[in-house]
């Protein structure tokens, strides 16, 4: 799978006649054109062939490699815009001449003089969309905007109006003009969005410093970031302390303080100190390099409204073009007193009006640009499908810890039985718990806060989801749940201890429990607040006992928790709760991105938590949450709900213009300046309406 980028791809339907040709071809597997950002996804073993048949879809369009492009809106281009405009005043002066002079050599011999300024300032206008038109036309593609165009235009020549078939070319070509820059505007304002990239990186090298590229730099040499720049590449920090500004990967506004030994990521900036960092990341490797390939990548994954206009637009064109001859043709043939002309002209007015540019080029650059300011707000979407699925959400089921609580578990009480001590009990408790990576394992180990002596521990055996049987010191200590008591039939007096318990047992005998408190994450009960005002329900999922897990729902105020849950049982209860929602709604899960990836993948819509520096995550779910702030779940539904509206806007704006003045065109009212606004106009102001998206 490979990126380019599409040189001189100037319309939305250019863009789909592409992708529908080469999708066609057998060396083509996969093949995805996003005019929004003027590139082709494209997997293929004959790039040479797909390059041939572009240019015989669309001549003017060239393929090159996106790397080389760092700017949606090239030199040439901006030339061919101050061509555009010398043209468009050249145009416009003779039509303005040729009606000054029309009516006083209308009906003299100099009438001929009349149809040669006329004649000129039209194909200055529109010489490029003739010549398109007939292109299209040798090639057997009839149907689009240049088609309507030239027809329309020679039409009203026909019947004697070259005056508005001049200016309707004219004003058509200057609508363009507005178009490509109000869609280049769009381009440029979405990709400022994603120009996160570090553009150098100071590496240090045998006692000196040179610039390079951050993508030279190799895993395991130093660089050195001075105050103001960039970081480049992913690593730990050898030297120093600052602040840093995460807010291009998290949309995070507060700095970080950073020191020696913690862990930096691409893309931050450094605000104070100077910093030595040993790089663990190769570039392509980095946060930076992950985030903007998936936002550039999410333009493949289209929503059903994006796929639908696509399929409208391919039959909705043909059918105004027959609906027109018919208007020309039916009312003067059945009805006594009307005209051809008359309703020749009705027709053309018609056709200009008819143009579907407004929907095909608007939407796709909604889209975009609600992905592209999603992830300035710190959440990747991994494509407009989910961006639409997100409004569709009624259930979202949480993770319990490292999701709603912070997972900053800390041993608050230890309770002993049977005779033991409280220091004994925690210094088995420690020893079993030596070679697990759990948070709550590792708070028994901070707790003891001793050495521990490996040599004393053996027979080590993890029971999945119960706990841990082991040897410590010629002893067998059991360090589990509930559950592993009641597996190994050891004799104790409560069950249900409220908050997290660990409970011990030693050479099968009852020995305590100690109890690990965890607490809720900022703004993890104001989300919860949130989605029920949104009429969203909340489920909470945990490992935890029924004790512990009851405590936090109380204090969220959810109402519905299951507990005492294996990562098995998680993808089960999921598949429940799909199943009991209704059609056309959807459910989310929200994990911390590392031990959750097969509920994550089970959702309707996974979404990943804190997950920046985990590969699981960014892998399996379709929403990356770049911080661990619950409150991000109720912002990227938020950046949702307002992209789908903005898309809906566009469709009735642009689809109730055109019927309105297409009725009024069929009746007689609207003449073709009408008509070019219903066009061009309509098209323009969607693409505007479309850019605030990114301000959502």
């Amino acid at each position: 799978m490979k990126k380019y980028r599409l040189k001189n791809m100037d319309c939305a339907s250019c863009a789909a006649k592409i992708e529908k040709g080469l999708s066609k071809l057998e060396q083509v597997n996969y093949v995805n054109v996003n005019f929004a950002n003027s590139t082709m996804t494209i997997d293929t073993n004959d790039i040479e062939k797909v390059k041939q048949k572009i240019k015989e879809l669309e001549p003017e369009v060239e393929a090159e490699d996106s790397i080389q492009k760092k700017s949606f809106v090239t030199t040439s281009e901006l030339a061919e815009n101050k061509w555009t405009i010398i043209k468009a005043v050249s145009a416009l002066f003779l039509l303005l001449s040729g009606i000054i002079f029309e009516k006083e050599i209308h009906n003299t011999p100099y009438h001929i003089a009349e149809y040669a300024v006329f004649i000129t300032a039209y194909l200055i206008a529109g010489w490029k969309v003739i010549t398109k038109a007939i292109k299209n036309i040798l090639r057997g593609q009839v149907f689009d905007e240049n088609f309507l165009m030239t027809i329309a235009t020679l039409g009203a020549f026909t019947i004697d109006e070259m005056a508005e078939g001049v200016a309707v070319m004219l004003f058509y070509v200057v609508g363009e003009l507005f178009q490509d820059i109000a869609v280049n505007r769009s381009r440029k304002s979405i990709k400022s969005l994603l120009e996160i990239k570090p553009d150098y990186a100071n590496l240090k090298s045998n006692g000196e410093v040179k610039r390079v590229s951050p993508e030279s730099v190799k895993v395991g040499e130093n660089i050195i970031v001075k105050a103001g720049e960039k970081i480049p590449l992913d690593g730990e920090i050898l030297e120093g302390k600052s602040f840093v500004d995460t807010s291009a990967l998290t949309g995070e506004s507060v700095p970080r303080k950073v020191k020696e030994k913690d862990i930096v990521l691409a893309g931050m900036i450094n605000q104070t100190g100077l910093l030595t960092i040993r790089v663990t990341k190769l570039f392509s490797e980095s946060s930076i390099s992950r985030i903007l390939e998936l936002v550039e990548n999410a333009v493949t994954k289209k929503a059903k409204t994006e796929k639908f206009i696509t399929t409208f637009a391919r039959y909705y064109t043909p059918v105004v073009v027959f609906g027109a001859i018919l208007l020309a043709v039916i009312p003067p043939l059945f009805f006594t007193g009307q005209t051809f002309t008359d309703w020749i002209y009705r027709a053309l007015v018609v056709l200009v009006i008819s143009c579907p540019c407004a929907l095909v080029i608007s939407i796709p650059l909604g889209y975009f640009g609600g992905i592209g300011g999603a992830s300035r707000r710190g959440i990747l979407v991994k494509g407009s499908n989910f961006l639409d699925a997100l409004t569709k959400i009624k259930t979202v089921v949480f993770d319990k810890t490292g999701t709603l609580t912070k997972g900053e578990f800390k041993v608050s009480e230890i309770v002993v039985k049977n005779g033991f001590d409280k220091e004994e009990l925690l210094r088995l408790a420690a020893y079993a718990e030596s070679h697990s990576n759990h948070p709550i394992a590792k708070s028994v180990i901070e707790a003891y806060g001793e050495k521990i002596d490996q040599e004393l521990i053996t027979d080590v055996q993890e029971i999945s989801g119960k706990g841990i049987k082991t040897i410590v010191n010629k002893q067998q200590v059991i360090v589990g749940n509930d559950k592993l008591l009641h597996l190994e039939n050891i004799q104790h007096d409560k069950c249900d201890v409220e908050g997290t318990v660990i409970h011990i047992a030693v050479n099968s005998i009852y020995a305590g429990y100690i109890i690990i408190s965890d607490t809720l994450k900022d703004g993890a009960q104001e989300t919860i607040s949130l989605l029920k005002k949104k009429n969203i329900n909340s489920v909470m999922l945990t490992g935890d006992n029924k004790a512990a897990a009851e405590f936090f729902a109380k204090k969220l105020g959810i109402d519905k928790y299951y507990y005492e849950l294996l990562p098995e049982d998680k993808v089960n209860h999921i598949e429940q709760i799909i199943q009991t929602t209704a059609k056309g709604n959807k459910v989310a899960f929200v994990g911390d991105g590392i031990n959750d990836a097969p509920v994550l993948a089970r959702a309707d819509i996974g979404i990943a938590m804190g997950a920046l520096g985990s590969d699981a995550a960014v892998e399996t779910a379709d929403v990356v949450l770049m911080t661990d702030s619950p409150l991000k779940v109720v912002t990227a539904i938020d950046v949702a709900k307002k992209t789908r509206k903005i898309v809906w806007q566009n469709i009735a704006f642009a689809m109730g213009v055109k019927l309105f003045f297409i009725v009024l065109g069929a009746f007689g009212i609207a003449t073709m300046w009408e008509a070019v606004f219903g066009d061009m106009g309509v098209a323009v102001l969607a693409i505007l309406n479309a850019m605030r998206v990114m301000k959502a």
